[in-house]
């Protein structure tokens, strides 16, 4: 019998292999201009996307369309718009903002649903309250999140959550191997000594009710990296101030000092008359919206 589990656990191990590595192999690049459409949602709901010079809005459009290319998005008793998409594409390229070769090669499709579910994946019944997971086993390359919860990400900008970032910071975590709160390919040696130590230090302190960090990251250390990721994404200025060496650490994590960036989101009402989003210096009628004028 176990020469037989051998066998079964080799042949499983090649399909996953041979998977990857077509998957890779198929990767699609953009080959289109970003649309001003979709522009004007970045705009609207990305405060990330709006703290952006010229040069990061072309990298972070380029990453979003690649993403979209290549990772299938499914809606599972809803329906799936743009803006659904774009605001999943733009939780998996915030993270991995400064390693502009990253790519989601484990990762071939997002299952939206409307709002929480349970461990069986129902969205009606009792014990629904799952907001994102990543799949494994049979839903292994799959990522499960909640619509209601992805909108409420990008709407609230002052309870540092955001499920989907969560998630993606989770598929980045896993790209080691395992989902443990150390994420080695961003992680340098030098720093994962300390980065254990740090968060042992705040996991106590979230049981010692000494914390304004989510007591879902006293789980386990996998599930502080992922909150606390949230946090640096949407309150950076609160976490240097009241968590700096926490602060310190993230930013060697991703590359990023976030408390550099403006983090606003804009309304936009837009004439043939107004300045295109797209920076040109033109009107909006003689430039992306030549089209319609």
């Amino acid at each position: 019998m176990e020469f037989i589990a051998l066998i079964v656990l080799l042949i499983l191990l090649y399909i996953i292999i041979k998977w990857r590595k077509s998957k890779s192999s198929d990767w699609k690049t953009p080959q289109k201009s970003f649309p001003t459409a979709w522009r004007m949602i970045l705009m609207e709901n990305v405060a990330f996307y709006n703290a952006l010079n010229t040069e990061e809005e072309k990298l972070f459009e380029f990453k979003i369309q690649e993403f979209l290319l290549n990772i299938r998005i499914t809606g599972i008793e809803t329906k799936v718009d743009k803006k659904d998409e774009l605001l999943i594409a733009a939780s998996a390229i915030i993270p991995i903002f400064q390693f502009p070769e990253w790519k989601y090669t484990r990762l071939y499709e997002v299952l939206l649903y409307p709002a929480a579910f349970n461990e069986k994946f129902e969205t009606s019944g009792e014990g629904r309250s799952i907001l994102g997971m990543v799949g494994s086993g049979y839903m292994e390359g799959k990522m499960i999140l909640s619509k209601r919860a992805l909108h409420h990400g990008f709407s609230n900008e002052s309870d540092k959550k955001n499920t989907a970032i969560h998630e993606f910071v989770h598929l980045v975590d896993k790209s080691d191997g395992v989902i443990d709160g150390v994420p080695e390919l961003l992680l340098d040696k030098q720093y994962a000594i300390p980065w254990f130590d740090l968060i042992n230090k705040k996991i106590d302190e979230i049981y010692e009710n000494q914390s304004d960090i989510n007591p879902y990251g006293a789980t386990n250390r996998s599930e502080f990296f992922a909150v606390i990721s949230e946090y640096f994404f949407e309150r950076p200025q609160l976490l240097k101030r009241k968590h700096p060496e926490l602060y310190h650490l993230l930013e060697e994590v991703f590359k990023q000092d976030m408390t550099a960036r403006a983090l606003e989101k804009k309304t936009l009402s837009i004439g043939r008359n107004s300045s295109c989003p797209c920076n040109s210096g033109k009107k909006f009628k003689k430039c992306c919206g030549r089209n319609h004028y």
